[in-house]
């Protein structure tokens, strides 16, 4: 299944994507796409919809953030060797965890506002992973049974605050609107092995990021049950997975930040695409 989130911003309502990619509306069946509705036995309900007879949305919808609700927005850094090595650092021996704030999330599609005073504002194509069941000291063989499903996230990055402004790479992460996620959660059986997804990003028409999942240093299954030893994990946590080279740190023969006016393009394979306009903020 395809669940999202569609309206105006604070608006939303849930939805599933039929067939040929229209938006249904699922509010006549619940409220909301919450963390409640990702577990397995929620997510088995809306298997027995019959999507087909859900009125349609507006073609034109705009669509949120696919689930309502997200507690911990959870990123993991370096997680492709040859984007550590584009970043000039080592290869990690265990996860790199960082915090994106919850209030950067936004729709795939929305604007994102370059900060005041930004000097080097990134871009990063990731998949993005949504707990189902929660837990602490999940094993590792049964993580992946604690995904609900997977979505594109553009893990948008302020390099001067992450990298110069002091050791705590969470204050480059999490500005307003640095967190675009979606356009859908699809969910794992769809997905299948999430250890082989191409993705890629384009700034301004051109290609810059094209990697695979299949390249991560730490599988999604580790990255679960990694965080899950050093938090508590809980439905509707979205943790976001680490990008392949090609940002803007580390172009040749010298870097390249995003400005206002700047158009990015994402995807990940059968999760979708997502689009943003850079704006400059005051």
């Amino acid at each position: 299944m395809k669940l999202c989130r569609y309206g105006r911003a604070g608006e939303e309502k849930p939805g599933i994507v039929d067939d040929a990619g229209a938006i249904r509306d699922l509010s006549f069946i619940l409220a909301d796409l919450t963390p409640d509705t990702l577990s397995p036995e929620g997510l088995a309900r809306l298997r027995e919809v019959a999507i087909d007879d859900l009125p349609l949305a507006p073609a034109d919808a705009r669509y949120g953030v696919p689930v309502a609700g997200t507690r911990k927005f959870i990123a993991i850094g370096l997680n492709y060797a040859d984007h550590a090595a584009e970043s000039n650092l080592p290869i990690p021996s265990e996860p790199v965890v960082f915090n994106k704030w919850i209030t950067c999330l936004q729709g795939p599609n929305d604007p994102i506002t370059i900060p005041k005073g930004s000097l080097k504002t990134d871009w990063e194509v990731e998949l993005g992973v949504v707990i189902g069941t929660g837990g602490h000291n999940i094993d590792e063989a049964d993580a992946l049974s604690h995904v609900a499903g997977y979505c594109v996230v553009n893990d948008v990055s302020e390099r001067h605050w992450q990298l110069e402004r002091g050791p705590t790479w969470d204050k480059g992460k999490g500005f307003p609107t640095f967190g675009p996620v979606g356009p859908w959660l699809v969910t794992h059986d769809e997905v299948g092995d999430p250890q082989n997804l191409a993705l890629w990003l384009d700034v301004n028409g051109k290609r810059v990021q094209d990697g695979n999942t299949a390249t991560m240093i730490f599988s999604v299954a580790e990255i679960v049950a990694y965080c899950s030893s050093i938090m508590m994990l809980e439905a509707g946590d979205i943790i976001t997975t680490g990008t392949p080279p090609g940002v803007g740190m580390g172009q040749k023969p010298e870097p390249c930040f995003l400005k206002a006016g700047d158009v990015v393009r994402l995807g990940i394979d059968k999760l979708g695409e997502q689009r943003q306009e850079f704006r400059q903020g005051s």
